[in-house]
């Protein structure tokens, strides 16, 4: 007897997935069984990503979460392709690092546009379609928050202030609609080699950072496939309003 994938038979949409976490999840689940929504404001690079995954397995749709009318668009967009979307991962997010003393207006507003008000539009977007579509309990909504929403000291202010909104933003929304059987839930990363850190970590005080974690390394992405996996999956029925902590020991 064939044992089924984890996500097989569901229809994701993840945002952000043109580099880093997002096209890795988007392997990910494309390998447990889900058709997959490729959504980002470099199209290019989801187009060729969507090419890799196979022609019926992902479709790339232009997606600036900023942008309530463009995020319309791209379920929109996803729909016409896939159908229905049951489960998403609200993953697009940036970076503004610099003393608080030094940080501009524009880069905090763009900042809090793409890292919170972006996931809450997203989400929002999410459950509005799931409940149209009468998806009920197979919802599954999944932000992508960090480590530094309880830390303090790293740099960048507004980014760790903006995921700690992020974490409680799942709570509000898993309460919001928990008797309609959509389940919220929160992944907190530690430190992973992805582009929003730039070349950080290869400076000297990014490595002496990296020598300060417990184990001396940045946490392998692999390390969240397990989490995202239950979180996406039927197994999480019964999970909504949790914030995880996935980070290879980071933050002790």
């Amino acid at each position: 007897m064939t044992t089924p994938l984890p996500l097989e038979g569901r229809t994701l949409l993840i945002t952000g997935a043109s580099s880093g976490l997002g096209a890795h999840f988007a392997r990910l689940a494309v390998s447990a069984g889900a058709r997959v929504v490729l959504g980002a404001r470099r199209v290019e690079r989801v187009a060729v990503l969507a090419q890799e995954l196979g022609q019926g397995k992902a479709v790339a749709v232009p997606m600036d979460v900023t942008d309530e009318a463009s995020i319309i668009a791209a379920f929109d967009a996803a729909e016409a392709a896939l159908g229905p979307i049951d489960t998403v991962i609200a993953n697009a997010g940036m970076a503004a690092p610099g003393r608080s003393t030094d940080v501009s207006v524009e880069a905090l507003r763009q900042l809090t546009d793409t890292n919170f008000t972006g996931v809450y539009l997203t989400a929002r977007e999410a459950a509005r379609r799931m409940i149209a579509h009468g998806i009920g309990t197979r919802g599954r909504i999944l932000l992508i928050g960090s480590i530094t929403a309880g830390m303090t000291g790293q740099g960048d202010a507004a980014y760790a202030a903006g995921k700690a909104a992020v974490a409680h933003l799942g709570r509000n929304l898993a309460r919001e609609w928990v008797r309609i059987g959509i389940t919220v839930n929160t992944i907190q990363p530690g430190y992973i080699a992805t582009e929003i850190a730039g070349d950080w970590f290869d400076t000297p005080g990014g490595q002496a950072q990296i020598a300060a974690f417990h184990r001396r390394r940045l946490q392998p992405v692999e390390s969240l496939d397990g989490a995202v996996l239950y979180f996406c999956s039927d197994a999480s029925g019964s999970t909504t309003g949790a914030t995880l902590t996935v980070d290879d020991g980071q933050s002790l």
